[in-house]
């Protein structure tokens, strides 16, 4: 199963992928930023729950969710 990694660098905290999250794995951070100021999400998946669909990666503007076969 693959691994969904995020560039928290490249991340604008747009939420696009976390509305398309079918299992909602994806949450938004309040509390850090990344070197442009901006916040981040941060993809979270404790009990395996990721169907591997891509979905957020897909959705993503900048690119900056990709996945790592495991």
């Amino acid at each position: 199963m693959p691994e969904i990694k995020i560039d928290k660098e490249k991340c604008k905290n747009c939420m696009i992928c976390v509305s398309v999250c079918p299992k909602k794995l994806i949450k938004p951070n309040t509390q850090h930023t990344n070197h442009a100021g901006n916040n981040y999400v941060e993809f979270e998946d404790k009990e395996n729950q990721c169907l591997g669909c891509a979905m957020c990666a897909i959705s993503c503007p900048d690119m900056a969710i990709y996945e790592v076969t495991k």
